[in-house]
C-alpha cells in the first residue's frame, strides 16, 4: 500500500506496552509481507490472536482446471451460472472458478447471504463489485462497497462479506501480492503525477471494533495437496477474530472505485497498459472506462488487431456498450478469453463503424496473464461454444 494509516488506539511507540483501562495488556500482532522486509501493520488485540479451539478440513468448491486445448478463444456468460432457481450463495464458499493458472484464479459469485469469516492464506484478493452493495467486515474495520468498487484484501486478512440484498462479485485471487502499477509510484510509494488515480481515491477501513462472541469459525484457504495445490481448513477460535482496539501501518484492505480512474487518451489508439490499475506476479489488471477517444483526424478508435504473444487476455464486461465486441453476443457479465497464440481484435464491422466516434460508453475489467490460463468447471458450464467463429465474415457459425 502506498501510505500510512492509523485507526483506533495505539501506543506512542511500537513494541511497547499497550494497556486496557483495567490494566490488562493488549496483544500486539505484526502482519507483514516478505519476512519482515516489506509493508506491514501492527494490530492490538484484546485476546491472543493465535488461539485455536478446534480445526477441521474444508472441502473447497471445485478447483479443478483443464487446459484450453484445442487452443480456442472463448465467450463465457457468467450470468447463466446463477439462475433464479439456484440456491442462495455467499461470497466465499459460493465462488465458482472460471479460469486459473499458478499465478491467479478468476471466479464469479452471486451472493445474497453473509459469508463465513474467511482468510486467504495463498495471496491477495481483488474483488470487483459488478452490481449490488455489501459491507466487507475485516479485522481492520469495515468497508462499505457498491457497484464499480474494487476491494483489495491483503493475504491472510480475516474478513467476511455481508450483502445488502444481492451482490455480484468478480474475484481475482492471486498467489502473490496485488499492488497499484509500480510505474505509478515513486520509490517511496507515493502516487506520481502521471498516475490515473491517487491516494485521495482510496478508501481504507475505519473504526476497528471488539466483538464479544466466542467459538467463532474462520475458513482458511491455504497451500496444500488439493487441485491447484490448494486446500481448505476451518479453525474454531475461542474468541471473535474482530477484537482489535487499534492498528497502524501500510498494509490493510482498501477500496478503489472504477469511477475514480482517470482515463489516459491520445490522438491515436492507446495500448492496454494505459488502462492499467493493479498488478501481481505474472499478471496485470486493467480497466476500460467511459472516455473520449482518439482525436487524430484519421484515427480508428477501436483496438487494432493484435497478437499479444506473451499473454492470455481476459475481459470482463460490466457496463455500457463495448464497441469492439458488437456482433459477438457479448453483453453484461460476459467474459472473453483471448489466449496467447491467437490474433484478436474488433468484431467484423466494428473497425469501420468506429471511425469518427468521439466517445465510448463502456466498462470492462481486464486481466492479462503471462502464463496460459486453464478452464475451471464454471467456464466449461457457461462457454457459448461458438465465439471462436465470430470473426468469420459469413457470421453463419455464430447464429445461435
Amino acid at each position: 500500500m502506498p501510505y500510512y494509516r492509523v485507526a483506533g488506539s495505539v501506543p506512542p511507540k511500537r513494541h511497547t506496552q499497550h494497556r486496557a483501562p483495567d490494566g490488562s495488556l493488549y496483544f500486539e500482532e505484526l502482519m507483514g509481507e516478505e519476512g519482515f522486509s516489506s509493508d506491514s501493520s501492527l494490530l492490538y488485540h484484546v485476546n491472543i490472536p493465535s488461539a485455536i479451539m478446534a480445526y477441521r478440513s474444508w472441502e473447497l468448491p471445485d478447483q479443478s482446471l483443464v487446459p484450453n486445448h484445442p487452443l480456442t478463444p472463448r465467450h463465457l456468460s457468467t450470468h447463466s451460472l446463477f439462475g433464479e432457481d439456484a440456491p442462495e450463495a455467499d461470497a466465499v464458499t459460493g465462488r465458482r472458478l472460471l479460469l486459473g493458472n499458478g499465478d491467479v484464479r478468476l471466479s464469479y459469485v452471486v451472493a445474497s447471504t453473509a459469508s463465513p469469516y474467511y482468510r486467504n492464506a495463498i495471496g491477495d484478493e481483488c474483488l470487483y463489485v459488478e452490481s449490488g452493495a455489501a459491507r466487507v467486515e475485516t479485522v481492520f474495520g469495515d468497508l462499505p462497497v457498491d457497484d464499480g468498487d474494487y476491494v483489495v484484501i491483503p493475504r491472510a486478512t480475516t474478513y467476511r462479506i455481508v450483502p445488502d440484498g444481492t451482490v455480484r462479485l468478480y474475484a481475482i485471487e492471486a498467489n502473490s501480492h496485488i499492488t497499484p502499477a509500480k510505474r505509478y509510484l515513486s520509490r517511496y510509494g507515493q502516487f506520481l503525477e502521471h498516475s490515473p488515480f491517487c491516494e485521495r481515491d482510496l478508501r481504507g477501513p475505519e473504526n476497528p471494533r471488539v466483538v464479544a462472541e466466542q467459538d467463532v469459525e474462520v475458513y482458511i484457504k491455504h497451500r496444500g495437496n488439493g487441485p491447484g495445490g490448494i486446500a481448505g481448513t476451518v479453525h474454531t477460535l475461542p474468541h471473535h477474530p474482530f477484537d482489535v482496539v487499534g492498528w497502524d501501518g501500510c498494509l490493510y484492505p482498501y477500496v478503489f472505485s472504477i469511477r475514480d480512474f482517470e482515463p489516459l487518451t491520445g490522438r491515436v489508439h492507446q495500448p492496454p497498459p494505459a488502462h492499467q490499475v493493479f498488478e501481481g506476479d505474472n499478471f496485470v489488471i486493467c480497466n476500460f472506462v467511459p472516455r473520449k477517444v482518439d482525436y487524430h483526424p484519421l484515427a480508428i478508435p477501436v483496438p487494432y488487431y493484435h497478437s499479444n504473444v506473451d499473454s492470455d487476455e481476459v475481459m470482463f464486461y460490466c457496463g455500457g456498450d463495448y464497441e469492439a465486441r458488437k456482433g459477438s453476443g457479448i453483453g453484461q457479465g460476459s467474459i472473453s478469453l483471448h489466449p496467447g497464440g491467437h490474433p484478436h481484435g474488433p468484431q467484423p464491422g466494428a473497425y469501420e463503424r468506429s471511425v469518427g466516434a468521439e466517445f465510448f460508453d463502456e466498462l470492462a475489467v481486464m486481466v492479462d496473464t503471462f502464463r496460459p490460463l486453464e478452464l475451471g468447471a464454471a467456464a466449461r458450464d457457461c462457454d457459448d461454444g461458438v465465439y471462436a467463429y465470430s470473426w468469420s465474415k459469413s457470421g453463419k457459425e455464430t447464429a445461435r
